[in-house]
């Protein structure tokens, strides 16, 4: 399966890629954005520092240092205002652009976190959903083992019966897409 939804500390995955969900400056001033400052080491810190500042749904790349990645592409996500702000919008960009970067780097695997929903207060439910949705349109063309790590027991719950109504939706319109070019 191309994807999988796991409740996972994003610092532990075994992967090319991950996403770090920041701010404008790559503060590492709080939750998951903290955590892999920590974990990454003091050179992230310094790599940070040399990036151009982050505008919203942009991403930026630094290497992984002292975590079990290669890379980690960071994101500024939107801060949640009652969606009258384009947030859906800038938080679709975040995921595109981390999957196509992630393409553009050679990654084979890339693990997400449910990006804005923390400190910046997307209601989880339409992270999960907005994530899932530019998750598999991407999948539908790439190859790549996407991890979508949610930390809640909440937030997991919802992604069962989403990851479901997703598996569904690979099944049946996967094998036409790629059974129509066999035939070409």
């Amino acid at each position: 399966m191309p994807y999988e939804i796991i409740r996972q500390d994003i610092t532990k995955m075994t992967v090319d890629a991950i996403v770090n969900p920041t701010d404008y400056l790559y503060s590492g001033s709080g939750g998951t954005d903290a955590r892999i400052h920590f974990a990454a080491g003091p050179e992230l810190r310094t790599a940070c520092d040399a990036l151009s500042l982050l505008k919203e749904g942009e991403v930026a790349v630094t290497p992984g240092f002292r975590l079990p990645c290669k890379y980690i592409i960071h994101t500024f996500g939107p801060i949640w205002q009652g969606g009258l702000f384009d947030e859906r919008r800038k938080l679709v960009s975040c995921y595109k652009n981390a999957l196509q970067t992630a393409h553009e780097l050679g990654c084979e695997s890339i693990a997400f976190p449910l990006i804005s929903s923390g400190t910046f207060g997307y209601p989880k439910d339409k992270v999960l959903r907005i994530a899932l949705d530019t998750i598999t349109a991407f999948l539908m063309s790439h190859d790549m083992m996407v991890h979508l790590l949610v930390y809640s027991k909440d937030a997991y719950a919802v992604s069962q019966k989403l990851q479901k109504d997703v598996e569904s939706f690979i099944d049946e319109h996967y094998i036409d897409v790629h059974d129509f070019w066999a035939w070409c």
